[in-house]
């Protein structure tokens, strides 16, 4: 990258950095898991403190080439706070930008064109009950449907009145969107998203499906609070990034 470690983290407080690192890890963990394409889509951090800034990856890097130092600052007009010789991707901002206005839960906004998520979303019914995994989503999802690439700003209140206050948005024809409090929540709602998609494509070549009761779905974010003793993500965040440190600890740089 363009700044070696040390230098980016003698420049930003200790908070910043801590976000840093989580999000590389983030990145690391998108290409680790197979939901990355390419250099595109996108994963986005709020850097803690008054403004309103955010973190997201330099335009033209794999995701396992993302480092907590060279991720790029900017604003929610997309104008870079330090500098950084790296474009964003102008799709990402429009996204990512939109909800990050909209929301102030919205610490983390994950974005994926996983090929199970890709092939749920144009799916006419969508995400279905059909798994454990699936009543997590389903408790608290919502669709968009798809407009061309991201690019038109005009697309950006449509976008957040789509999203409303859930945790996830299937992106018709497009892809996956989650949204968290902190990069942990929204990466491990991504692995539930995603995963539902994959299980459904799978179910779907075998025989008849057996439906999970709507009961069972309005009570699933309670479950989940159990389920996590309240943590969220943060439960497994540790041990993910155990995880991706054996694989590669150069995100930390």
């Amino acid at each position: 990258m363009s700044k070696p470690r040390t230098d980016v983290q003698a420049l930003v407080s200790e908070a910043e950095w801590e976000q840093r690192v989580n999000l590389a890890a983030c990145y690391r963990l998108v290409a680790l898991f197979g939901w990355d394409d390419l250099i595109f889509t996108h994963i986005s951090a709020r850097v803690p403190g008054p403004e309103h800034h955010f973190l997201i990856n330099p335009y033209g890097l794999m995701f396992s080439e993302i480092t907590a130092s060279g991720l790029v600052k900017v604003d929610l007009e997309g104008k870079k706070v330090m500098d950084s010789p790296y474009e964003i991707n102008p799709a990402g901002f429009t996204i990512h930008s939109a909800i990050h206005a909209a929301r102030e839960d919205a610490q983390c906004v994950l974005h994926v064109h996983s090929v199970n998520g890709v092939a749920v979303s144009a799916q006419a019914r969508g995400v279905l009950p059909i798994s454990q995994h699936s009543i997590f989503v389903l408790s608290s999802l919502a669709y968009h449907d798809y407009e061309g690439v991201a690019l038109n700003q005009d697309e950006k209140p449509r976008l957040v009145r789509d999203l409303g206050d859930k945790r996830f948005l299937m992106l018709r024809n497009h892809g996956l969107l989650t949204v968290g409090e902190s990069v942990s929540e929204a990466f491990v709602a991504m692995y539930f998203f995603e995963t539902s998609c994959m299980m459904q494509v799978r179910a779907q070549a075998g025989g008849e499906l057996t439906l999970i009761s709507p009961h069972i779905v309005e009570g699933a974010q309670l479950q989940w609070q159990q389920v996590t003793k309240g943590a969220g993500g943060g439960l497994a965040w540790p041990a993910l990034l155990r995880k991706v440190d054996r694989t590669d600890p150069g995100f930390r740089s």
